[in-house]
């Protein structure tokens, strides 16, 4: 049974309410709204959360990679996923980026408890490269440290053997494995190794990379469904367009939408650095809400990239099959 606390910290268990039986659709990663004066702006932020959530949006990965996780105060960090929190209204469940070292990570993730998450996302340790007896104490240590449940991401320097998994997987409350490695080979032999150890397990496994949906036939050959979709963020009609082809087995439209959008989305974010972030918030941009620009040390996209994405939306909305397709307009591009 899942662990759930509310934003008063008193715990709830529900078995029909756990949060790895709500993780179930596609997941949306909201950015993080900044003012013209480079504050938090919570406002655009709600709306952003809310138009995501209406749009079709299974949960809500609050102050995550896409988020700018790394660039938020203590104090800012909580008052986004709380807002996030009001917005979702119990409706799809709020998990919250958590990071740093080990007491860092415990400390973000307090914040989230207090501001009513129904759980974590386990980003890397900042900086070093751990052994796998690390890893596993410092996962086991934000596990235990609130009562909500933990998806561990694999990426970066973090990456595990799979009889590290097989031992996360039986720590009280880290649910699954989000692989932003993208090596299926090893995600291949985690999955079975942690079947292998557990047949009647409900450890969950999830498409971490940048453009989750390119790699999404790949994945879903190894039986992993769930992914956290960064177009969604500023073209849920897209997303949706294609999660349903994925699920569906509507290969031709997945392909079609993987050859005029996905693919050449991917080369143009390949194009600049942190790109896979204010490419993001770009798009977001220029479909009508400005949450702002990204926060240093990441940079803007050029205004020839903007142009380049602009277009890009457009093609992937008229690939868009029959009544799926939107008549929202993406805002005009002027160089400054």
């Amino acid at each position: 049974m899942a662990r759930r606390r509310t934003g008063q910290g008193e715990p709830v268990t529900s078995a029909s309410a756990s949060l790895a039986e709500r993780l179930d659709g596609l997941l949306f990663f909201p950015v993080t709204a900044y003012g013209p004066d480079g504050g938090l702006d919570l406002d655009a932020y709600r709306a952003h959360v809310r138009g995501g959530i209406e749009a079709g949006a299974a949960a809500v990965f609050a102050c995550c990679g896409t988020g700018e996780f790394h660039a938020l105060t203590p104090e800012e960090y909580r008052a986004a996923v709380a807002a996030a929190v009001e917005v979702a209204d119990g409706r799809v469940p709020v998990v919250a980026g958590a990071g740093y070292g080990t007491a860092l990570a415990i400390q973000y993730a307090e914040l989230a408890e207090e501001a009513g998450a129904d759980g974590l996302l386990a980003m890397p340790p900042y900086l070093v490269v751990a052994s796998q007896e690390g890893l596993l104490r410092h996962y086991t240590a934000l596990a235990g440290a609130t009562g909500l449940d933990v998806i561990v991401y694999q990426r970066d320097n973090v990456v595990f053997t799979p009889q590290t998994v097989v031992e996360l997987s039986k720590v009280p409350g880290v649910i699954g494995l989000k692989d932003g490695l993208g090596d299926l080979d090893l995600l291949q032999r985690i999955v079975s190794a942690v079947r292998a150890d557990d047949p009647e397990g409900k450890f969950l496994y999830f498409n971490g990379l940048p453009t989750a949906e390119l790699t999404g036939l790949a994945y879903r050959g190894i039986g992993v469904l769930l992914y956290s979709s960064a177009v969604f963020c500023f073209a849920p009609e897209i997303a949706l367009a294609y999660h349903k082809a994925l699920l569906t087995g509507d290969d031709a439209t997945a392909n079609a939408l993987v050859d005029g959008f996905y693919r050449p989305l991917v080369e143009l974010r390949n194009q600049g650095r942190g790109y896979a972030v204010s490419l993001v918030k770009a798009g977001v941009r220029l479909r009508g809400l400005d949450v702002g620009e990204v926060r240093s040390p990441l940079c803007e996209p050029s205004p020839e990239h903007l142009k380049e994405l602009a277009e890009l939306i457009e093609r992937g909305l008229a690939l868009v099959p029959g009544d799926a397709a939107t008549t929202v307009t993406v805002t005009e591009v002027t160089e400054a």
